[in-house]
């Protein structure tokens, strides 16, 4: 009689071994443990957005009435010192996931209202005051505190939304003369110098930029910490620095890394954090041998067993490892899954486990396909969010040979200062260049054939608006940061969308305004449309007449307001 009031257990064995009235409270526990493990390893889709209550217990959401709003405390740094220490997950975490669903409409936990809010350090504080950034954008709200708990991220946010700054100021966090002070540390200056972060780009221009922007934050006397390590520079003197300077953070691109690394002079295998920005370029087929060897390198002790199991409740005794991207085709996922520790997919204001991301391949354009609306759907979901939403989308209809005369028109109706000009044939550009010169328009063509002298001067020029247009192909869709660039004009339209978000990101970037045009002949418009689709944005067709840019359509009207 006693065994049938006793609740069910999974395992009928263990109830026929012995006394059940002695074995039921261990029994219990059993079951209740075996239960938390399934549920911390299997996290389902549906159980909503992470919150950073549920990233870690420290986070108090207060406990309030109900119909009162509930607020979130963060830790900073003059709370608790020791924030950089790892701190590994409890099932708790992952069982509140479940039972608060509607949480983070409720808290609203990642809008910061300042910076101060994330448990970055003081002196960071400080210098990002001098700087002259106040407020965090709402992808560096969310990316921050996740990635200071320890969490492997990818990172998923329109260009020009702040990715960069994103995970930098988690690692000036834990690494080099801003970092946290724990305040049982003794002198370090004897201790032996090691880099402690890697950031890998797949373009020099990209690896540049983020070098500058650790060389902003860390001012003229600490600039040494980081150390450029990108492909056209001279590899020999690359060394000689690393061995001088001995850097914390190395920024590169694949290549380079990869070659200095197996030279014996880049040891990296005591790195804490390793950084993949423009993760779904550097998947490509190009950078597959060298991108391995970084892998294999970067954070992976000497002892270390790699077949060892990992979880969320394993304490991390390897490297931190951060995907950034505009956009999360399936390679990123499935790429996050193999090189993280469950990673977190990071984007605008929320946090969710990587099974929730909605997945998009690229489809190639180039000629019509048969596509299931819920295929279409799919696809289009990240890439609404990769493009930046202060932009207006045209696309204007005109022969090959008017193509630069249409384009010369677009500049002077919308009256822009800065325009980038996207070319899918590189030997096109400099007939271009010749075309744009010869109707009185100050232009210069940038792709990776120019050598870095070239390169470097003709950004330059670009930036401080010495040139109107830059003429290029896909080496500036990514990483090139030019605030004041108001146009960008597809003279050949990308090959898919996820091509054209990055295209439509070198404008209206940190929620300034930008235009996009597409020129395209009368058989591509069928390519617009399907972007159009794709992305889930409005791309009208337009003419260019009298000085003014004229919708076309059944709905013909003036838009005057952008000019």
């Amino acid at each position: 009689m006693v065994l049938l009031k006793m609740p069910m257990l999974s395992s009928t064995r263990l109830l026929l071994l012995s006394s059940p009235c002695q074995k039921l409270s261990s029994l219990s526990k059993a079951a209740c443990f075996h239960g938390s493990g399934q549920l911390l390893r299997h996290v389902k889709s549906n159980q909503g957005p992470l919150t950073l209550a549920s990233l870690d217990p420290k986070i108090d959401t207060g406990k309030t009435n109900r119909g009162k709003n509930k607020k979130i405390k963060f830790e900073t740094s003059s709370t608790k010192e020791k924030m950089g220490e790892v701190q590994p997950l409890s099932s708790n975490k992952f069982k509140s996931v479940a039972t608060r669903k509607s949480l983070e409409s409720a808290l609203s936990p990642f809008n910061a209202k300042s910076f101060s809010e994330l448990g970055l350090p003081t002196l960071l504080l400080e210098r990002l005051e001098a700087e002259g950034f106040k407020v965090p954008t709402d992808v560096q709200a969310a990316a921050i505190p996740t990635i200071l708990k320890n969490h492997d991220v990818v990172i998923q946010s329109y260009t020009g939304s702040g990715k960069t700054l994103a995970y930098l100021l988690p690692i000036l966090s834990e690494v080099g003369p801003l970092r946290r002070k724990s305040p049982d540390c003794k002198d370090e200056q004897g201790k032996k110098m090691e880099i402690e972060a890697v950031i890998i780009a797949p373009s020099r221009e990209l690896g540049m930029q983020i070098v500058r922007e650790f060389e902003k934050l860390l001012g003229p006397s600490d600039k040494k910490v980081v150390q450029q390590l990108v492909g056209g520079a001279n590899r020999s003197r690359q060394e000689e620095a690393l061995k001088k300077n001995k850097p914390a953070i190395v920024v590169g691109t694949p290549g380079r890394i990869a070659e200095i690394s197996a030279a014996g002079k880049l040891h990296t295998h005591n790195c804490r954090f390793l950084v993949l920005d423009e993760v779904d370029e550097l998947l490509s087929f190009n950078f597959r041998e060298d991108m391995h060897r970084i892998l294999e390198h970067v954070g992976r002790r000497s002892g270390m067993d790699v077949r060892e199991p990992k979880g969320p409740t394993v304490r991390r005794a390897e490297r931190q490892t951060i995907l950034v991207s505009a956009t999360v085709p399936f390679s990123v996922i499935r790429a996050a899954r193999s090189w993280g520790n469950y990673p977190l997919l990071v984007q605008a204001e929320k946090v969710t486990t990587l099974d929730s991301a909605p997945i998009s391949e690229p489809v190639n354009l180039s000629k019509p396909s048969l596509t299931s609306s819920k295929t279409s759907n799919l696809q289009g979901q990240p890439a609404v969010t990769s493009l930046p939403p202060s932009l207006k989308h045209y696309y204007c209809v005109t022969k090959l040979q008017h193509k630069i005369d249409t384009m010369r028109r677009c500049i002077h109706a919308l009256d822009a200062k800065s325009v980038i000009a996207f070319m899918n044939n590189t030997k096109q550009l400099k007939d271009a260049v010749f075309k744009l010169e010869a109707r009185g328009i100050d232009a210069a063509e940038l792709h990776g054939a120019l050598g870095k002298l070239v390169r470097s001067t003709t950004l330059k020029k670009f930036k401080n608006g010495n040139l109107r247009v830059l003429v290029t192909n896909e080496l500036s869709a990514r990483g090139l940061d030019v605030a004041e660039c108001d146009l960008v004009v597809n003279l050949d339209l990308p090959t898919d969308s996820i091509h054209y978000a990055h295209r439509a990101g070198r404008t209206g970037r940190l929620g300034r305004k930008g235009t996009v045009v597409s020129i395209c002949e009368e058989p591509e418009v069928f390519v617009v449309k399907k972007l159009q689709k794709q992305l889930g944005v409005q791309i009208p067709a337009c003419d260019f007449v009298e000085g003014k840019l004229v919708m076309t359509g059944e709905e013909e009207r003036t838009l005057e307001h952008i000019r």
